[in-house]
């Protein structure tokens, strides 16, 4: 590639090149960037060519280049860049990716490393980052909601859609549904965010995004590869960031699954030494330092190339990593205070390296981990829930008073056994799937519990359903100004479920009948003060409002009566003065 500034001009990309005036074999010989004016929390991209000599460009240890930036205010900023393509010794490709989170001028310039040894320092240049109105990524905020970067509060709403079909699915009774090739990203997320999703759970796996997969299995859409990153992975990482970038919905990204650690997984792990990794055992992915480094390496790779996208809205360690501890011989279980080590380093080694702060997770099935719940740079903890969707709210609320940070149920459903038939308690897996957003909505989480079995809800046309919970999930937020509180309200009837959350001066009640009859009830809430309440009722299966009659307070204590609720029902009521 002689020059790449030339090219680009003669193919209209309208870029701007700056010649390095570096001397010395190992060099930054150009700078590409597409405009030196940028909106904030957008894209910058930045592309590069030098020469450099490395064993594996994919290896932090042998060959690194750094972006470094001074925001406006004056913050240091440290963006790690990656390898695009070229050969050691002559001209390779770099880029960067860059979101500005504050508006003015940045200053930056490119170091490169080998060995570990700064080798050449860039020209300094500069770019304007200019207002607009994106929001930026999540952030912590409080155990109710994540912020985004402009400060808007969110909740999220959404599902599981864990991979696209597979060429092979051993279920029994949805074999044919499972691989229906619809069952693929660009059809299944723009259904969630046009139903009112927001969020969606998805995995790194052989089979799906295997950006560090040299070995697939079980799929014809990604192909072996003998890099130490997979390309068919990373073009599809691209575009599923892209596809969610805009449709403005986030994801959590599980970077690793049990099923890595185990049989086949294990077998075809890059980490394998039978595959040229470091490690013999699985034990050893989480003990060698060798094996800690090729994955820190995988993470600066991560955050990278794909950092600077709102779509990420959490880094996933592990999809139930307590199932790689214990699903093997007694003798190969692996101990509680490696993982928790493993995951500690990992964390701070992520929160380190990311500039823009993405929020950081992990996941067990339903087993805990020693000390795993407590490390200070994993910002939310979460387990699955199969077969107990009613004990939702009091897992949240256990959790959070214990842990005193936020607490997610990253999976949910009312089956998890794929060798039943689904079709014969579609009834109770659907009146399931409602109940746990519900639950999820009135306590204090952030995301909404997330269903498993994407395909079977898809088909059932049960995706819709968000929508109505959207409508309530907003007026919270609405009406919350971020002041979000768990109350209690009595009900006449001792059958009916009931939830009640204060959101700013604003109260909602969540009522659902699960007899067989229909009932009537009367709702006692204690209220701020005495005076005049407006009383709405939202229809949860309808997504219909319908007013009542302003009622009086009475010694605090606000007295809502008739209410009847049909066999199975549900409904919101929203108070207010």
């Amino acid at each position: 590639m002689k020059n790449i500034f030339y090219a680009c001009l003669l193919l209209g990309l309208g870029v701007i090149a700056f010649a390095c005036a570096d001397s010395g074999q190992n060099r930054i010989s150009e700078v590409l960037v597409e405009a030196d004016e940028f909106e904030q929390y957008a894209k910058a991209e930045f592309t590069l060519e030098l020469m450099a000599t490395w064993h594996d460009p994919y290896v932090s240890s042998d060959v690194a280049l750094d972006m470094v930036l001074q925001s406006p205010s004056g913050k240091e900023i440290v963006l790690p860049a990656f390898y695009v393509s070229g050969n050691p010794g002559e001209n390779s490709i770099w880029k960067a990716r860059f979101m500005a989170q504050e508006i003015g001028r940045y200053n930056y310039s490119f170091k490169l490393y080998e060995k570990g040894e700064l080798i050449t320092t860039s020209k300094r240049r500069s770019f304007v980052s200019v207002e607009s109105d994106r929001k930026g990524i999540l952030r912590p905020n409080d155990n109710w909601t994540f912020r985004y970067d402009n400060g808007e509060l969110f909740r999220g709403v959404g599902e599981n859609i864990c991979w696209e079909a597979r060429s092979n699915d051993d279920n029994r009774y949805l074999k044919e549904l499972h691989e229906n090739p619809r069952f693929n990203y660009d059809y299944l997320l723009t259904s969630l965010a046009e139903n009112g999703g927001n969020f969606f759970r998805t995995w790194m796996v052989y089979w799906n995004l295997p950006v560090d997969w040299k070995i697939v299995r079980n799929t014809d859409r990604y192909v072996d590869s003998g890099a130490r990153l997979n390309e068919s992975g990373i073009q599809r990482m691209d575009e599923l960031v892209d596809l969610c970038d805009s449709l403005n919905i986030h994801f959590m990204l599980a970077l690793e699954t049990h099923g890595g650690l185990l049989d086949r997984g294990w077998e075809i792990s890059s980490y394998n030494v039978k595959q040229g990794g470091p490690a013999e055992t699985p034990y050893e992915f989480f003990s060698l330092e060798e094996a800690r480094a090729m994955y820190k390496d995988k993470l600066r790779f991560m955050v990278a190339r794909w950092g600077y996208s709102p779509a990420i809205g959490a880094w996933e360690f592990f999809n139930e990593v307590d199932n790689a501890m214990f699903n093997v011989p007694e003798d190969s279980q692996l101990p509680h205070d490696i993982v928790t080590d493993w995951h500690a380093e990992m964390s701070e080694y992520l929160k380190e390296i990311d500039p823009f702060g993405h929020l950081v997770t992990t996941s067990v099935s339903h087993r805990d981990i020693d000390g795993l719940n407590e490390l200070p740079f994993i910002d939310f903890n979460q387990k699955h829930i199969y077969r107990g969707t009613p004990t939702i709210p009091a897992v949240i609320n256990e959790y959070v008073d214990r842990y005193d940070k936020p607490y997610v149920i990253g999976e949910f459903g009312y089956e998890w056994d794929w060798h039943v038939n689904f079709y014969d308690i579609a009834e109770e897996k659907i009146s399931d799937y409602k109940r746990g957003l519900w639950f999820g909505l009135f306590s204090p989480t952030p995301i909404m519990p997330m269903s498993w079995w994407w395909e079977f809800f898809d088909e059932l046309g049960i995706r819709s359903y968000m929508a109505n919970v959207k409508v309530i999930n907003n007026l919270m937020i609405e009406k919350s100004q971020g002041d979000f509180e768990q109350t209690s309200a009595h009900v006449s009837q001792s059958e009916l479920l009931n939830y009640a959350v204060k959101s700013g001066d604003t109260y909602f009640v969540y009522l659902f009948n699960p007899t067989d009859n229909a009932l009537e009830t009367e709702v006692l809430i204690s209220v701020a003060s005495l005076g005049s309440y407006a009383i709405d009722v939202y229809n949860c299966e309808t997504g219909e409002f319908n007013q009542l009659e302003k009622r009086e307070s009475q010694n605090e204590v606000l007295v809502i009566d008739q209410l009847n609720l049909p066999a199975g029902s549900d409904i919101v009521l929203v108070i207010g003065e």
